[in-house]
């Protein structure tokens, strides 16, 4: 195992590394690398060209047509649909590098190394970047150590919390949420599947599940195979159970009303205070409108009292380890902007803890 990022640190990442650097990020499929890739380059106002190389057959998908110039008496390739003609830098992102033929790997040496194509150099400021499967699952070529060596090879694991971050922003369906928060070793599969066509959870999985249920109140029969195509048999049976059983309250209830919500946190043991401080921290990062999120500061500060007064230590730690992460930073910004109280009774708590 080589070195492993979160999102956070492949960002970070991607920020500091040159454009003459080539990544390799290295993860199981369905985990989001292509994703991320595309949105951090595209809100840069990078353009961003997916390549799969697992689907091309023959290097002319790469590098294009040869055609003879009659004035020169010369054959030369035209240029692929996909290189730029403008002068302007592109992010060349090649997708299941180790799913291609040893004919298109040969070709991308030349690329990786030089940035040329078939004598055609790309634009300067150019960025390559290849993401790879690992996993005795997977049907994989085996790579050439002199193409791995230039990469700057990353063994990509965004976290759970990163992931419901990540879908709360993109208004994933609520169950799915509060779903994979309670049970996040559904989230990802961690066994090697290597028989026929059984399915198993991802990332990529859950999302469709989304697109299943949005606007299906009641998960029947039909809905939960359904579900079962898409997630397999025990994660699907695990989640319509959890949607029948779920009547418990959410972060957002409670930052949108402390008062009404104070006696049921009574009831709630350190896993779900847990879940809710997640969900409470997810919800305020996400929230785009200011009003809404000064409202919410307010009842997140009567919910860190009603911690303190009842002694929940177990959860005010996790809580301000929340605080303290990179995950929520806006959050954090609303917290010291807007709640000097919180502030300082989380100086005062790690005080405490350090005694």
């Amino acid at each position: 195992m080589g070195i492993k990022i979160n999102a956070v640190e492949l960002l970070k990442i991607l920020e500091i590394t040159p454009s003459q650097h080539n990544i390799m990020l290295v993860g199981r499929h369905g985990i989001g690398k292509s994703e991320i890739i595309e949105h951090y380059f595209k809100s840069h106002s990078s353009q961003v060209v997916s390549l799969f190389l697992g689907q091309m057959s023959d290097p002319g998908d790469l590098i294009g047509l040869p055609v003879l110039d009659a004035d020169l008496g010369k054959t030369e390739f035209r240029p692929p649909w996909w290189f730029p003609t403008d002068g302007k830098p592109i992010v060349l992102f090649l997708d299941e590098l180790n799913h291609a033929r040893p004919e298109i790997l040969q070709t991308v040496m030349d690329l990786t190394l030089n940035k040329t194509l078939a004598g055609k150099k790309l634009p300067a400021g150019s960025r390559i970047i290849s993401a790879v499967n690992e996993g005795e699952e997977y049907q994989l070529t085996e790579l050439d150590p002199a193409l791995i060596s230039r990469f700057n090879i990353y063994y990509f694991s965004p976290s759970p919390a990163e992931w419901l971050l990540w879908v709360a922003e993109n208004k994933v369906d609520g169950r799915v949420i509060g779903f994979i928060e309670e049970n996040p070793d559904c989230l990802d599969s961690n066994t090697n599947i290597d028989a026929g066509l059984e399915k198993s959870p991802d990332r990529r999985s859950w999302r469709r599940v989304s697109e299943i249920i949005s606007g299906i109140k009641e998960i029947n029969k039909i809905i939960e195979k359904a579900i079962a195509g898409i997630v397999g048999i025990s994660a699907a049976l695990k989640f319509s159970q959890f949607v029948k059983n779920n009547s418990r309250i959410n972060a957002k209830t409670i930052l949108s009303g402390f008062t009404a919500s104070k006696k049921y946190l009574n009831t709630l043991d350190i896993h779900e205070l847990t879940s809710l401080n997640e969900g409470m921290f997810r919800t305020i990062e996400t929230e785009g409108d200011q009003k809404t999120i000064k409202k919410y500061i307010e009842n997140l500060e009567l919910y860190t009292k009603w911690m303190y007064e009842n002694k929940r230590n177990e959860a005010l730690a996790h809580w301000t380890t929340l605080y303290d992460s990179v995950t929520y930073p806006k959050t954090k910004i609303a917290i010291l902007s807007g709640s000097p109280f919180i502030y300082q009774h989380i100086v005062d708590f790690i005080k405490n803890i350090k005694l």
